[in-house]
């Protein structure tokens, strides 16, 4: 296995794993960005008003998620398989 190989191998994981997790990151982002304008707003500092809409928003993005990041996942785990005869 030569370094370059390893190093392309490296590469491709985490372009997979950052577009796997980005949808739920980006939710989780952006209703926290939301939650924490409004408490700005009205200056209330209640923990479960941030924990509680964070938790939803990252359970509906992988429903709306789950088939696309299990096909993306599914085709890097795939092709990293079929090829490990040609990184000897």
């Amino acid at each position: 296995m030569s370094p370059d190989l390893a190093l392309q191998l490296m590469s491709d994981m985490l372009l997979a794993s950052l577009l796997i997790g980005a949808p739920i990151l980006l939710s989780s982002m952006l209703v926290g960005l939301a939650i924490s304008i409004v408490q700005v707003v009205t200056q209330i500092q209640e923990m479960s008003l941030t924990f509680v809409p964070k938790i939803v928003a990252v359970v509906v993005s992988i429903v709306v998620f789950g088939p696309w990041m299990l096909r993306k996942l599914m085709a890097y785990s795939s092709g990293v398989i079929v090829n490990i005869p040609s990184y000897f």
